[in-house]
């Protein structure tokens, strides 16, 4: 569960190059652009661009280079040329990426043209979220009390957190132990040590937290049809702390 400092190396790599991909989608405004045409760019990009793989196309019989969630889609929304980005609309973009043989994996959800005052505040918070779970991340630390700043966050500022999906260890595989859950308990839970890495990727809700999946086996919404946000990083242990291995160029750590 643990990885070499030469190992740590490498992903840092991996999580340079992913942080990347998204100042390079950030240079657009989206609207007007189907999901399909960003999937598109994103996998030109990293294939002739970073000399890199896109991790997801292939994975468990994906086709994709990235999943596209729009407004209520929670998670692993696909992406369609039917799919047009309108004005007001928030949508997360969730990339991985693969370098040497290890993977990096983030997302970040844009706020497309004037997007309404809730709306905005949903993405911010659910931003704010994730680090909270970040800064909770020191050797000796537990995972519950990652999921619990959190979800102190979240309802502090009256979202509920997704409990069907949660982070994960990350390395050679995409999905490595252990996971890591966006609510809990303080002082439970695995305890964290130096060279761990593993994925923070809270999805907040405007209303309740309960999903459902939609019948082509992959698109996630909100049972209420209220609009949902995420983020996510990949982080590794440190002997004193916590390193954002995906952390963008322009992005300043919230403490």
């Amino acid at each position: 569960m643990t990885k070499r400092p030469e190992e740590i190396a490498l992903m840092a790599e991996a999580g340079k190059l992913l942080a990347s991909v998204f100042s390079y989608l950030d240079q657009f405004s989206l609207a007007g652009m189907s999901t399909l045409q960003v999937n598109d760019m994103v996998d030109s990009f990293i294939v002739h661009q970073l000399s890199a793989r896109p991790a997801s196309k292939g994975q468990y019989g994906y086709a994709y280079a990235l999943n596209s969630s729009r407004n209520n889609v929670v998670c692993h929304g696909v992406p369609c040329a039917t799919d047009i980005l309108q004005d007001g609309d928030i949508v997360n973009f969730d990339i991985t990426l693969e370098k040497h043989g290890f993977i990096a994996d983030s997302s970040k959800t844009y706020l497309v043209g004037d997007v309404s005052a809730p709306a905005r505040h949903l993405v911010q918070t659910t931003y704010e979220a994730m680090w909270k779970g970040i800064n909770a991340v020191r050797p000796g630390a537990q995972l519950g009390d990652v999921g619990y700043a959190i979800q102190r966050h979240a309802q502090r500022n009256g979202y509920s957190v997704v409990r069907d999906f949660c982070g994960h260890g990350i390395g050679r595989e995409m999905h490595e132990p252990p996971q890591v859950l966006h609510w809990g308990r303080p002082k439970t839970g695995l305890i964290l040590r130096e060279g761990m890495v593993f994925t923070i990727e809270p999805m907040l809700n405007q209303g309740r937290h309960a999903v459902h999946t939609e019948d082509d086996g992959w698109t996630v919404v909100t049972s209420d049809g209220k609009l949902s946000a995420q983020f996510e990083h990949t982080v590794a242990v440190t002997h004193n702390g916590v390193r954002v291995l995906t952390l963008r160029p322009e992005e300043a750590p919230l403490h």
